[in-house]
């Protein structure tokens, strides 16, 4: 049995899933914060030096999904690990998201495609050096790219 305890809440405009950016690249502006739990506060110390943090959260609001999902910029299924369609066998999700700035226990953020309230399971820095690969196949969704910037979500993977 594997069981995580959330580090705090992530905050946001996005109130509901629908009309909701699909990833950090058209969550352009969006701007929202994380509340740390006071217990973890410290475990916040140099994060300030970091331009951009991943987020790794409890998609909370997804349903339990089947192996194969009709994801957003697609009309055809697709095995779902081989998409980022919130409906997983276990809904985490991650973003690469801006750092503003922290206030003690708050940091505020921009670029946010995170649905308001759900629960923070961590927080790593991004570094391009460790994190940025130059991808030579992105699979079925080199045909559906152009698509990013006005998909938004549409409520089919709601609980």
């Amino acid at each position: 049995m594997v069981s995580y305890k959330p580090i705090g809440l992530i905050r946001t405009p996005n109130k509901k899933s629908e009309g909701t950016p699909i990833q950090p690249k058209a969550a352009k502006g969006i701007e929202g914060q994380v509340e740390i739990y006071p217990d973890f506060t410290e475990g916040l110390k140099d994060i300030e030096g970091f331009s951009h943090i991943i987020l790794l959260y409890h998609m909370h609001k997804s349903k339990r999904g089947s192996l194969l999902v009709k994801p957003y910029m697609d009309t055809e299924q697709h095995g779902v690990f081989s998409t980022r369609a919130p409906s997983r066998p276990n809904p985490i999700g991650m973003s690469v998201v801006q750092l503003v700035k922290r206030e003690k226990n708050v940091l505020h953020i921009k670029n946010v495609d995170i649905i308001d309230g759900t629960p923070l399971l961590d927080i790593k820095p991004y570094v391009p050096e460790f994190d940025f690969f130059k991808a030579n196949k992105v699979g079925w969704l080199s045909k559906n790219l152009h698509k990013l910037k006005k998909s938004r979500d549409d409520g089919r993977f709601k609980k």
